[in-house]
């Protein structure tokens, strides 16, 4: 008995997950030395291996779509304060006269930045922002960093693309495992309808032998 095929190239997937086997002979797969409670054993045994990667899987995908529009917003406001402050440098830098439209823009565009931040789910505050050229970034258990703007960006994007792969990634394993549930659910049907079978074919063979013997008797 074995639930695997050295032999077989397509064992596992990328990240290593092993391809549970489908059983298509049952005899054959449990051989002459394996009971059917050690084989029905082994079988729950992968069953629940694999049901619990999918529990682990499927609380990582969670947390990963709960992220990556917290990075998304977190980039798109500090790509927003970069170019704000390119079109200040822009502007200040332009020696061509300007109208009076113009200096009304300029005059807006020196004003702080109005916005409003997220204390809680419910709970939003209003700030001003100040021309700066840095932020601050959590980067987890409780640890916050200062960036200039174009590392800040340049971290959130490698971050964002990072667990975008890995959301893929999850999400591709997660319909792996799901198929390996379903074909090791299968095999222990198959594995258990096969003792039905036997146990009911040796009980209708014992039931007729002694009715064998009892005719023997009666003709001799």
């Amino acid at each position: 008995m074995s639930l695997s095929k050295p032999e077989d190239n397509d064992e596992q997937n990328a990240r290593g997950i092993p391809k549970a086997p489908f059983i298509s002979n049952v005899e054959e797969w449990l051989g002459p030395d394996t009971t059917i409670e050690n084989a029905l054993k082994g079988l729950q045994g992968a069953l629940a291996k694999y049901r619990y990667m999918d529990g682990n899987l499927t609380t990582r995908r969670a947390s990963l779509e709960e992220k990556i529009p917290d990075i998304r917003k977190t980039l798109a406001m500090v790509e927003f304060m970069e170019e704000r402050r390119e079109g200040k440098s822009k502007a200040s830098g332009d020696d061509d006269l300007e109208d009076e439209d113009d200096l009304e823009d300029e005059e807006s565009e020196k004003k702080p930045l109005k916005t409003t931040f997220e204390l809680n789910d419910t709970l939003y505050a209003e700030a001003e922002l100040q021309d700066t050229d840095t932020v601050f970034l959590w980067l987890g258990a409780n640890v916050m960093l200062s960036y200039k703007i174009p590392a800040a960006i340049s971290l959130l994007r490698s971050k964002l693309e990072a667990a975008e792969t890995s959301l893929s990634n999850v999400i591709s394993d997660l319909e792996f495992l799901r198929e390996q549930v379903t074909v090791m659910e299968v095999n222990i049907a198959r594995v258990y309808n096969w003792d039905v079978k036997k146990r009911r074919e040796k009980r209708e063979l014992e039931e007729r032998e002694p009715a064998s013997k009892s005719t023997g008797k009666d003709s001799g």
